[in-house]
């Protein structure tokens, strides 16, 4: 499983995210951007395609990444 996937479960499961969970969060996401190469639509589409991320996996992601959006604004 992707690393930023596996972090961002691993906080949602917790159902608490202290400071020092979130910071760290954003600062693996900062990195991974850094790093990131390609259209990232097309990137997803393969992943699903492939079947390395389910549908399921998918939408929570979209979840997680639209709450994200709305706390870093």
């Amino acid at each position: 499983m992707n690393p930023l996937f596996q972090q961002m479960a691993s906080q949602t499961t917790s159902n608490t995210i202290n400071n020092n969970g979130f910071m760290g969060l954003v600062q693996q996401f900062q990195q991974f951007k850094q790093t990131f190469t390609g259209d990232p639509r097309q990137q997803v589409q393969q992943l699903l395609n492939s079947g390395r991320v389910t549908q399921e996996q998918y939408n929570n992601a979209v979840q997680m990444a639209n709450a994200l959006q709305n706390v870093l604004k």
